[in-house]
Formats: C-alpha cells, sequence, structure tokens
C-alpha cells in the first residue's frame, strides 16, 4: 500500500449513490484471493491484505482502490518466490508493533520466523487491547511471536527429533526487551494484564532469547504499517523473496 494511504470506515459508502456504485465490485472475491496468496507464499502483501479486509463488510471506492493497488504490486513482482536455501540455518524470528495510528487507537502487532534463509511463520494482527505505550505494544507483539516460536520449536523438535538452542527474537524497543527480564514493580507497566507475562517465563526457561534490532532491519516492520517501495523490496528479500 502507499505509504500515505489512511483507511477508515469514514469512506464506506453512506449514501444510495455510493452503495449502488460499489454493489456490483467483486471486493470479497478479490480479497479473499489475496488473502490466498498472502497465508501460502506472499508474506510482503500481508499488511495490505489486513487493511483491506477490515472493510469487507460495506467498502467503499477507497478501499477498493488500495484492492487494485495490491494486485498492481504483484503483477509487478510476479517473478518474486518464496525460497529456502540462505546462510542462516537456525528458526529466527523477529516481532515488531505499530503505534496506535487506527482510527480505533488498537496498535498493529507483526512477526516472521525465518528457516534456512525463508519464512516459515507470519502475521499481522490488530491488538487486542489498546495500548498505553509503545514500550506496551511492543511488549504485547513480543509475547505473540512467543507463542508461536513455542509452537515452531515443538514441530521441529518432533519433526527432526533434534533439541533446539534458545530461538533468537529480535526486537527494535529497548524498553520492551527489558521488561521481559525485569520481574521488579514499576508504575507505568503495573497494568499490564499478566498473560502478557507468560514471554518472562520463556525466556527464563531457555527456549528464548530476545535481542534488540535496529528498526532499518527490523523484517517485521513490514507487518504493521504501510512502507515505502525500497523498503518493501528489501524485507521482501530478507523474508525469502527472490526472483527465480
Amino acid at each position: 500500500m502507499e505509504t500515505n494511504a489512511r483507511l477508515s470506515s469514514d469512506q464506506s459508502p453512506s449514501t444510495t449513490e455510493e452503495i449502488a456504485k460499489m454493489r456490483n465490485v467483486p471486493y470479497h472475491e478479490a480479497v479473499g484471493s489475496l488473502m490466498y496468496a498472502s497465508l501460502g507464499t506472499r508474506p510482503d502483501i500481508t499488511y495490505a491484505v489486513q487493511a483491506v479486509s477490515r472493510f469487507s463488510k460495506n467498502p467503499g471506492v477507497s478501499h477498493w482502490e488500495a484492492v487494485k493497488w495490491i494486485f498492481r504490486y504483484l503483477k509487478g513482482t510476479k517473478e518474486l518466490w518464496l525460497s529456502y536455501g540462505g546462510t542462516e540455518k537456525e528458526l529466527t524470528g523477529y516481532a515488531d508493533a505499530d503505534g496506535n495510528m487506527a482510527e480505533d487507537r488498537h496498535a498493529i502487532s507483526g512477526y516472521a520466523f525465518l528457516l534456512h534463509g525463508g519464512a516459515v511463520s507470519w502475521s499481522t494482527k490488530r491488538q487486542e487491547i489498546i495500548s498505553l505505550s509503545t514500550t506496551e505494544s511492543e511488549y504485547i507483539a513480543a509475547t505473540y511471536a512467543a507463542k508461536e516460536a513455542l509452537w515452531l520449536r515443538s514441530l521441529i523438535s518432533q519433526l527432526f527429533d533434534t533439541t533446539l538452542d534458545a530461538t533468537a527474537l529480535f526486537s527494535d524497543n529497548q524498553s520492551a526487551i527489558a521488561l521481559t527480564k525485569d520481574h521488579q514493580y514499576h508504575a507505568r507497566t503495573k497494568h499490564i494484564d499478566i498473560r502478557f507475562h507468560f514471554i518472562r517465563w520463556i525466556v527464563e526457561n531457555g527456549s528464548l532469547r530476545l535481542i534488540y534490532c535496529p528498526t532499518d532491519e527490523m523484517v517485521a516492520d513490514t507487518f504493521t504499517k504501510a512502507l515505502p517501495s525500497p523498503k518493501v523490496k528489501h524485507f521482501a528479500a530478507e523474508l525469502g523473496l527472490v526472483s527465480v
């Protein structure tokens, strides 16, 4: 999606004329097709698909234009294939969250896990609660990613009968990383729901290792917001999407 695109429910049809104009537009079918690609082999469009799918109930012209933009992007990058075989063999994760820019004030969480140079799991999701700080939203995003990391570790261990070292999970927020290791009382974080502190136990038992990653290298950034074209292409390559 374009970086300056701001989709909202205010753009949904409200008059009889606007409703009639969108009546025969195959919005649901188009979004369903994009979702199939997003879930299968094109993680680079996941955020955009999540954004347009929110308006499936009552899409407007602006929402339809965004859907067509995604199709144009896919047409221009149809040579990209999700590939594996890179130099990095271990399971590695990236977790990020966007500030509360949506109209409902819910932050967007995103994560990606790579194995053998390609993405094996990725997600874009609106957080359930309204975060009161960037640290809180990033901490919640890391917790979502930690649960996925546990499942992937269990799957790999059972399939290949092996024991994995601690999985590296990269975050671009130093405060959120500190919060996973510090169990002391803090006035600004005491309101965080106990279920999100689950990540502390995972870090303690050695299954997960949180590591700081600069925002410019945060692969999961592409799952939380619309980015400029050079960044989109850079992160697509990092996810294992290469020309074949």
